[in-house]
C-alpha cells in the first residue's frame, strides 16, 4: 500500500512537471523560438526550423545565434533543398553574438551542421555604418539583435540571438545519394569530390590534373581563411591546359582573404600566392557590368610585372558559380584560367560574346548599388545548393556581354566591318579602345549609325595600331607633355590624362572631342590590348561650354571667359560656333612674349580686353568651319583671284567672329615632327603669326574647337591708361550685358 502510495505521488509529479513544461514553451514569450514564430517576416525559414527535430532541440536546451533569411531570400531560391533539415542547421552556431560581436573575435563560426562546416564574417566598412555580411548574406542591422532567454528546470538561464539576412546561406555537401560522402571539405577536398558536391555539367579535371602534376595541392589544403579561383573545363579551348604552370596556379589564390562577391570592394586589388618572389607579380580584383537592372561579376588577374611566358596585362574571366564556402575560404569558379594570354583581340572579342549572356526577365535585388540579379549557370542545370550562381542563362536571341555590342556594330557594318576586323587581326601590337554596351546603347550613337561611312569612321578612332598602350606606358610618356597617338583615322589623334590618387589610377582618353574614361584598362591579347572606355570617341555628348569647362588644358581660356559672362554663350544650342580656343600652354607661351600684357589680360579690372579678346576667336555662323573646311574656302578664293601679285603665298579667308573678322589662312605640312611635337599638321597663318593646331576639330553638340598654341593677340591690344581703366571697365560691363540679353532672343 504505501509502495503504491508513492508510485502514484511519482506520477502526479511527473505529470505536473510536464504540465509546467508545455505551459513554459506556450506562454514565455522571452523564448526565441516564440518570437521566431510569431514573426511573419521568416515563417518561411521558421517552417524549415519547425521540421528539424535537431533544430527545436537546440533552440529548447542550447544557447546559439539564429541567422533567419527573410522570405524574400526563399523567393530568390532555385529549386527545393534536397535535405531541407541540413539547410536549416547551416543557419545555426552554438555561440550566441550580437553584431557588434561579429567580426571582431571570429572571422568564422562554425555551424551546427554535422562536421561543423563554417560561415564566414565580413565586415564592409560603409559611410555611416559598417555592414555586416554572413557568406554573401547582408545582415539586416534594423532587424537583428533580436534576443530570447531560455529558462531551465536546473542551472542558470541562457541567451539566444536571432539575425536576419537577405540571402539563403547553402551549406557545401555531397548530396544524399553520393557515393563519397563528404561534409565539410576544403578546397583540395572540394577538386577531389567536386562531382558529388555539385550536380551539374560543370567538372574541374583540367585543373584538378595541373594542380597534381605540379605538386600544388598543398595550397589547397592550408589552414585559416582564403579565395581561390578554379576554371572549369569548359575554359580550357586552345590548348590552354598546355600553358598552365605553378606560377600561373598560384595566381589563382588570393591567401589570408575571404572574399565573397557581395561585400568584397570592386576593383580593390589583392596579392596572389604567385607574389612569392621578384619575378612575377600578379593581383585579382573584382569587377562588375550592369545592364539594366542584371549585375555580371568577373575576376580579373592582372599580372604587373611578367616574363617571356606570363606576358603584361590583365586578364578578365567571368565568375560561372559564386560564393561556395568552404572549409579553408571560399571557392569560385571561372570561365577561363587567369594569367593565359592565348587570345588574338578579335578572339577575346568574340570570346566575352560566347560566355556572357542575358537571360529574360529573371532579376532580383540586392546589395550591391542596391541590385544584384538572380542568376542561372549557363553550363549547369539549378541545384538547390548552389542556386546563386553570376551567370545569366544563354539566349540564342539575346546575347550581352561586356564587348559583344562592339563586335555586333563591326558586323553589322557589313564588309566594311569585316574588313576593319581584318586591320586588328594583322596587327602585331594593337591597342583597341572599345565601347562598353552602355556607351554604344545611346541615342547620339544610334543617330550616328544611320551614316555607315560615318560611324565606321567613328569606330576606327578607337584603334591605334604597332603601339601596346598599357596604362604604365601612358603615364611615363605623359610626364613631360600631353601624350598623344595617331588612330586609323588620318588627322585623328587621341590625347591621354592620368589622374592618380593614393592607389587608385584614372586614365581618360579624348578623341574627336569626347573624353571617355578607361573603366577597365590593360585587356591581354596575343596581338595587343583592349581599354574599355565608357563613351563613344568622337560622338559629340557636351555642347563647347561644357567642354570648356571640364577639360584641363583648356583650363586658363576658361577663367578668362568667366570674366563679362563670354562664356555663357557657348552653351547655347540654337547657332553654331567655331571657337579657335588657347591651351594652357598657349597662355604660358604668350606671357613669355608680352608678360605685362597677359598680366593684366588676367587681372579683374581687365575684364573687358579679356571680353575683347577672346571675342576674336568666336565664330559665330550658320555652320562650323573644320580645318579642311578652311583650306578648302581658300583654294576657292584663290581660283576666283587668279590675277593677285604673289601667287606663293595663299590669301586668307575672312571668317566673321565677333570682334569684327579673323583673317586666316590654313597650311598643313607633310613634316611629322610637326604632328608629333604639336599634335597635328595643321598651321594657321595670322598676321605675321605662324600659329600650329595642337588639336583640330574638336566636336561639340553646337560647334567646333580648334585648340591652339598661341591666342590672336597683338601687343597692341592690351594698352590701357590708369585714368580710362574705370570707364573702358563701365563701357565693357554694359556691352556684355547688351551681347547676353541679344544671344538670349
Amino acid at each position: 500500500m504505501k509502495r503504491a502510495r508513492m508510485n502514484l505521488f511519482g506520477l502526479l509529479r511527473f505529470c505536473f512537471f510536464l504540465i509546467l513544461c508545455f505551459e513554459g514553451r506556450q506562454c514565455d514569450d522571452e523564448s526565441l523560438e516564440a518570437k521566431m514564430r510569431l514573426d511573419p517576416d521568416i515563417s518561411q525559414f521558421y517552417s524549415l526550423i519547425e521540421g528539424c527535430q535537431i533544430c527545436n532541440f537546440t533552440l529548447m536546451y542550447e544557447p546559439l545565434t539564429v541567422f533567419a533569411p527573410i522570405n524574400a531570400a526563399f523567393q530568390k531560391l532555385v529549386g527545393v533543398p534536397e535535405d531541407p533539415d541540413s539547410l536549416a542547421q547551416y543557419h545555426l552556431t552554438n555561440i550566441p553574438k550580437r553584431i557588434e560581436q561579429l567580426g571582431v573575435s571570429y572571422t568564422s563560426i562554425n555551424t551546427r551542421l554535422p562536421g561543423g562546416p563554417p560561415i564566414w564574417i565580413t565586415i564592409s566598412p560603409g559611410l555611416y555604418h559598417d555592414a555586416v555580411y554572413i557568406n554573401n548574406a547582408r545582415l539586416l542591422p534594423k532587424q537583428s539583435n533580436i534576443i530570447g532567454t531560455k529558462s531551465q528546470s536546473r542551472g542558470s538561464p541562457f541567451t539566444q540571438i536571432l539575425h536576419k539576412i537577405d540571402e539563403v546561406l547553402v551549406p557545401t555537401r555531397s548530396s544524399a545519394t553520393s557515393r563519397a560522402q563528404v561534409f565539410n571539405p576544403n578546397a583540395w577536398e572540394f577538386l577531389e569530390n567536386y562531382e558529388s558536391l555539385i550536380q551539374g555539367t560543370h567538372r574541374v579535371r583540367n585543373f584538378r590534373q595541373k594542380v597534381q602534376q605540379y605538386k600544388r595541392e598543398s595550397i589547397f589544403r592550408t589552414e585559416g581563411g582564403h579565395t581561390f579561383f578554379i576554371p572549369v573545363d569548359e575554359g580550357f579551348a586552345n590548348n590552354r591546359a598546355g600553358l598552365i604552370d605553378d606560377y600561373i596556379i598560384d595566381g589563382h589564390v588570393i591567401p589570408r582573404e575571404v572574399l565573397f562577391t557581395t561585400p568584397t570592394k570592386k576593383d580593390s586589388p589583392f596579392p596572389t600566392l604567385a607574389n612569392s618572389d621578384n619575378v612575377i607579380r600578379v593581383i585579382i580584383s573584382f569587377t562588375q557590368e550592369q545592364r539594366d537592372k542584371t549585375i555580371i561579376n568577373y575576376v580579373k588577374s592582372h599580372t604587373l610585372f611578367g616574363d617571356g611566358k606570363h606576358p603584361q596585362g590583365v586578364v578578365l574571366a567571368e565568375i560561372v558559380k559564386a560564393n561556395i564556402p568552404v572549409k579553408n575560404g571560399v571557392i569560385h569558379l571561372i570561365h577561363k584560367p587567369l594569367m593565359i594570354v592565348d587570345s588574338t583581340i578579335k578572339e577575346l572579342l568574340q570570346e566575352n560574346m560566347d560566355y556572357i549572356c542575358n537571360v529574360g526577365n529573371v532579376q532580383r535585388m540586392e546589395n550591391i548599388w542596391d541590385e544584384t540579379p538572380k542568376m542561372i549557370s549557363r553550363f549547369s542545370r539549378p541545384n538547390a545548393y548552389y542556386p546563386y550562381d553570376p551567370r545569366i542563362r544563354f539566349d540564342d536571341e539575346k546575347d550581352g556581354g561586356i564587348l559583344n555590342n562592339f563586335l555586333n556594330e563591326l558586323n553589322d557594318l557589313g564588309p566594311e566591318g569585316h574588313s576593319f576586323l581584318r586591320t586588328i587581326e594583322r596587327s602585331q601590337d594593337v591597342t583597341l579602345f572599345a565601347p562598353c554596351n552602355s556607351a554604344l546603347d545611346n541615342e547620339i550613337v544610334r543617330s550616328i549609325k544611320r551614316d555607315k561611312q560615318k560611324y565606321l569612321e567613328v569606330l576606327q578612332m578607337h584603334v591605334v595600331v604597332d603601339n601596346r598602350l598599357y596604362v604604365d606606358t601612358v603615364i611615363k610618356e605623359n610626364q613631360h607633355k600631353v601624350y598623344q597617338v595617331p588612330t586609323l583615322i588620318k588627322g585623328k589623334n587621341l590625347y591621354f590624362n592620368v589622374v592618380t590618387i593614393g592607389n587608385n589610377r584614372t586614365m581618360t582618353v579624348e578623341g574627336g572631342g569626347v573624353n571617355a574614361t578607361v573603366i577597365q584598362p590593360d585587356l591581354a591579347a596575343k596581338n595587343g590590348i583592349i581599354h574599355i572606355i565608357d563613351r563613344v570617341l568622337g560622338v559629340p555628348y557636351s555642347t563647347i561650354l561644357e567642354k570648356v569647362s571640364t577639360d584641363p588644358m583648356l583650363r586658363k581660356s576658361y577663367e578668362l571667359g568667366q570674366a563679362q559672362q563670354f562664356n555663357a554663350q557657348l552653351n547655347a544650342t540654337n547657332k553654331k560656333f567655331t571657337y579657335f580656343i588657347p591651351s594652357n600652354k598657349a597662355w604660358q607661351t604668350a606671357r613669355v612674349m608680352m608678360p605685362s600684357a597677359i598680366k593684366k589680360l588676367f587681372m579683374e579690372d581687365f575684364s573687358y580686353h579679356a571680353f575683347t579678346t577672346l571675342q576674336r576667336h568666336l565664330v559665330i555662323s550658320d555652320d562650323v568651319f573644320t580645318m579642311e573646311r578652311i583650306k578648302q574656302l581658300t583654294k576657292a578664293k584663290e581660283l576666283n583671284q587668279t590675277n593677285r601679285a604673289n601667287l606663293h603665298e595663299p590669301l586668307p579667308i575672312s571668317l566673321p567672329t565677333l570682334r569684327g573678322s579673323l583673317e586666316i589662312f590654313v597650311e598643313e605640312r607633310k613634316d611629322n615632327s610637326l604632328q608629333r611635337n604639336f599634335g597635328s599638321a595643321y598651321v594657321i597663318h595670322w598676321e605675321e603669326l605662324r600659329i600650329p593646331v595642337f588639336r583640330p576639330n574638336v566636336e561639340c553638340t553646337n560647334g567646333i574647337i580648334h585648340v591652339i598654341d598661341m591666342p590672336f593677340l597683338k601687343k597692341g591690344d592690351i594698352v590701357v591708361s590708369s585714368s580710362s581703366l574705370n570707364t573702358a571697365s563701365l563701357i565693357g560691363a554694359a556691352l556684355a550685358v547688351l551681347f547676353a540679353r541679344l544671344l538670349a532672343e
